[in-house]
């Protein structure tokens, strides 16, 4: 069980992962208020494993509101600070460092972090404690696939419950950088960056920052930080001609990343120092094309749900966040859309590294209240700030068919929350594109994905072919009975992706504890899941209205049998076999790549 430093862009030596054995209850009641109520810690649980997987030790999927951790380490006190970092517990969290609350958070799916340098014992022997509440019943939380029956049914799956990202802390200097931000400008060959300085007040304080591609300096500058930030652009020597610019630019079929050091001083003293990476990278629409790097870029994507069978939405280690990327690749396809999840930064890490984009997708509360709302915005604008500097992701996804917003026709507020998380997302990265609602019901979006699991390939000819007119489209074909966009909201020329398709399930590799699978159409052999989806995959491919596709889905999950591979990462057909079938070019299709 290998875990590596979890925030990948801001990378520190010093630090001591948390993960392990920890006590746990489970406090069904919601009875204790404090650490010093509890008498009794009656399990133990395997961090950072959710107490509903096999893997946490505990295997227990039953419904329980809130849950209790604590274990002690090993930090003594010294010069320096003590950060203690969370990578996502869900729902709510409260932490006590040696009986003292030292960090409330709420949101599943986001990070958080507490200065706990004055809350150390002098002995050196530390105490933390997590109370986590997380209602299996509320519906107005964001909260993905995660299923409110107590058996995973249809499309949703098991629940999680409390800690399911790495916990650690990093020692610090007591003035120290606690976020970058990088930017890149391609049509200006520069790179943004921002720093913002946190700890103890100081004078005459200084970032230095190398950027290098391999062994070679791109730039090497020195910026006088005014008000505890840093905000400049790092501009690059333009080669000019696109054969020596693309040796710098990222795409998935060249990932070029430009690593990064940064160093914070005071006057002349180094106090503060870090590794981190960008890269060169564009993403932009054009008419009714997605643009990479300023071209015409199609996108061949399939959804994951980034599940696993034994540890649910934690990946087993870094290696098999690894294998999930290499996985993809190899069969052919150049990007995920992350359904219903905000991954692990790890995995968006390897995406950068190994050439993946990624389509980012807020988890879904399921009722539509002010609350959900106001859930949904603090913990979308918190995986936003989290994940804005990866070159992997590419496009945002604020809701998904509706979901939690289920009278997009009739109701007003629910029309207004699309437009405003839409214009939000847009306000907070202007760099990439949004898509409000995907699927259907369109209204504020830069691009119009539709959701189509017919596997009649003569029907999704006569539906999307070159004799259908954008007007026939647009009026008179609904997909799960829906109206692709909203009044109002007419086809701009937008892009137009086929966002989810397929769903062929084969049931090839049964799975403990399944009793009966499930898929949008059904397979009974090897050969003809490969023939169906061979044929659905060329008709996709080769309709000239889609610019970028998406494919269910990456893998088994649970009872969905719908995988190109078994849960286990299995191939179902052989991965060359898919890949010559994802691999095909367009043919006398603008952008046909």
């Amino acid at each position: 069980m290998e875990f590596a430093y979890p925030r990948p862009q801001l990378r520190r030596r010093d630090w001591t992962s948390l993960n392990g054995r920890w006590r746990f209850l489970f406090d069904d009641e919601r009875r204790i208020a404090r650490p010093d109520q509890i008498r009794d810690w009656p399990l133990e649980i395997t961090v950072p494993f959710a107490p509903e997987s096999r893997a946490s030790g505990i295997g227990d999927g039953g419904f329980h509101a809130a849950c209790w951790y604590e274990r002690e380490f090993d930090c003594a006190p010294g010069d320096d600070r003590v950060v203690l970092r969370f990578g996502a517990v869900d729902y709510s969290a409260k932490v006590w460092v040696n009986g003292l609350l030292a960090a409330t958070h709420e949101g599943g799916h986001t990070p958080f972090a507490a200065d706990i340098t004055d809350l150390l014992d002098g002995s050196g022997r530390q105490t933390v404690t997590v109370a986590v509440e997380d209602d299996p019943h509320d519906l107005a939380k964001p909260r993905g696939k995660q299923d409110w029956q107590r058996e995973p049914h249809s499309i949703w799956y098991p629940r999680t419950t409390g800690i399911w990202q790495t916990v650690w802390y990093e020692r610090v200097s007591r003035t120290y950088v606690s976020k970058v931000r990088w930017t890149p400008q391609v049509e200006g060959f520069a790179i943004g960056f921002e720093a913002r300085i946190a700890g103890d007040a100081a004078e005459d304080l200084w970032i230095e920052t190398c950027v290098r591609h391999g062994e070679r300096v791109l730039a090497h500058d020195r910026y006088h930080v005014v008000d505890r930030e840093v905000d400049r652009f790092i501009v690059l020597s333009d080669p000019g001609i696109d054969d020596f610019r693309n040796e710098l630019l990222w795409s998935p079929e060249r990932p070029t990343l430009l690593d990064a050091s940064v160093k914070l001083y005071r006057g002349a003293e180094l106090i503060d120092a870090f590794d981190s990476y960008t890269a060169l990278r564009s993403v932009n629409v054009l008419r009714d094309r997605f643009m990479l790097n300023g071209r015409p870029y199609l996108l061949r994507m399939v959804l994951d749900q980034g599940y696993w069978p034994d540890t649910l939405m934690t990946a087993p280690g870094d290696d098999a966040l690894r294998r999930d990327v290499e996985l993809v690749k190899a069969m052919g396809f150049n990007g995920v859309r992350k359904h219903q999840k905000i991954e692990d930064p790890r995995y968006l890490y390897w995406a950068d590294r190994l050439g993946l984009v990624v389509w980012e997708e807020m988890p879904s509360a399921y009722r539509f209240t002010r609350t959900a709302i106001r859930r949904t915005v603090r913990e979308w604008t918190e995986a936003i700030e989290r994940d804005y500097s990866h070159p992997c992701v590419i496009v945002w996804v604020p809701f998904n068919e509706s979901w939690g917003v289920p009278e997009l026709t009739a109701v007003g507020k629910h029309r207004h929350a699309v437009e405003a998380l839409y214009h939000l997302t847009r306000t907070l990265d202007a760099t990439r594109p949004v898509i409000g609602n995907d699927g259907w019901e369109s209204s504020a979006t830069d691009i119009i994905g539709i959701h189509d699991y017919d596997a009649n390939t003569e029907h999704m000819r006569q539906r999307y072919g070159a004799e259908v007119k954008a007007e026939q489209l647009f009026d008179r074909r609904r997909p799960g009975g829906r109206i692709l966009t909203l009044d109002g909201y007419p086809h701009r020329g937008q892009p137009i992706m086929l966002t989810e398709f397929g769903g062929i399930a084969y049931a090839k590799c049964p799975q403990p504890g399944v009793r009966q699978t499930w898929g949008y159409t059904v397979a009974d052999s090897e050969a003809q899941f490969q023939a169906m989806f061979g044929e659905l995959m060329h008709t996709v491919i080769h309709t000239a209205l889609f610019s970028g596709f998406c494919y269910t889905q990456f893998s088994d999950t649970f009872q969905e049998a719908n995988g190109l591979l078994c849960a286990d990462r299995t191939p179902k057909i052989p991965l060359e076999e898919i890949a010559r079938v994802t691999r095909v070019s367009r043919t006398h299709i603008p952008g046909g790549v």
